[in-house]
């Protein structure tokens, strides 16, 4: 089986204690081999996800029987947009546990499959109600997500309208919910209220999960200039003046080999002129 470089630093004891606990059902070299593998995937899951998926492969050859494989397996295809591979390993992770958790993202799987039917109709079943509030406002912006996909975003905007939405508190999943829901306003054109839920959307997003600013600045009519273009066109411009130095600096040398040109041939001439008269 090949291998992908893991630094040393990285002992596999950084993982959750949950998903050691079910490590433990296997062999101890093993053991720490996955873990390890598995914490590359998490590492690079948000910036590198075609690598963290490489190093999910491999925990999932060496331990496919362990749900925690199988569901860090699925994220990394679903981060990858391998959404048909994602959904069939979360299945396989709900099937060992029981655990409805991954319910909201095996829907948006079926959107990401091109079925939001499908995606909506999940947002319906029993399985929602089970789910804590962190996994029934993120079905909620599922079901939004499907009903835009499928034509109604009136209906979208309806569906994000909830408890959660018009609470004041601050919760992990506040910003997504409020800027999805702004987004919804926008889709329908209503710009002035979409324009409130950004800036609400911006004052929840401590860990900045949102472009919510760029939103409001395109509202607002804020136009950005990238800095390296401008440090380019600087630097063209201070290029011109030196060009156009070249150019005067030539044209003195010009005017020089002319007078001397001249300044010769008037020698030249009483020269000749001395040779008649020795004649």
């Amino acid at each position: 089986m090949k291998r992908l470089p893991i630094p040393e630093e990285v002992t596999g004891d950084e993982i959750d204690k949950d998903v050691r606990q079910e490590l433990m059902s296997l062999p101890k070299t093993l053991a720490e081999d996955v873990a390890r593998n598995l914490v590359m995937v998490a590492k690079l899951l948000d910036e590198e996800p075609e690598q963290a998926y490489e190093y999910s492969r491999i925990a999932l050859r060496l331990a496919s029987r362990v749900a925690a494989v199988r569901e860090a397996a699925g994220f990394a295809a679903y981060a990858t947009g391998k959404y048909s591979e994602a959904l069939a390993e979360f299945r396989a992770a709900r099937r060992m546990t029981g655990s409805v958790e991954l319910w909201p993202v095996m829907a948006d799987c079926e959107r990401g499959m091109g079925r939001p039917e499908r995606a909506l109709a999940m947002a319906g079943e029993p399985e929602v109600h089970k789910l804590d509030k962190a996994g029934q406002v993120e079905m909620r912006l599922v079901a939004a997500g499907a009903r835009k996909d499928m034509g109604q975003a009136e209906a979208a905007v309806v569906t994000l309208q909830s408890p959660e939405l018009a609470s004041n508190s601050i919760q992990p999943w506040t910003a997504r919910l409020r800027y999805a829901y702004a987004d919804a306003l926008l889709e329908v054109g209503r710009e002035s209220e979409a324009r409130e839920w950004f800036a609400k959307a911006l004052e929840a997003d401590q860990g900045g999960t949102t472009n919510a600013s760029d939103r409001l600045a395109e509202l607002d009519g804020v136009e950005f200039t990238d800095a390296l273009e401008e440090e380019t066109e600087d630097e063209a411009e201070i290029a011109e003046p030196k060009a156009e130095d070249a150019e005067v600096k030539d044209e003195p040398k010009g005017e020089t080999e002319s007078a001397a040109s001249a300044d010769a041939d008037a020698d030249a001439e009483p020269k000749a002129g001395e040779g008649d008269s020795q004649s």
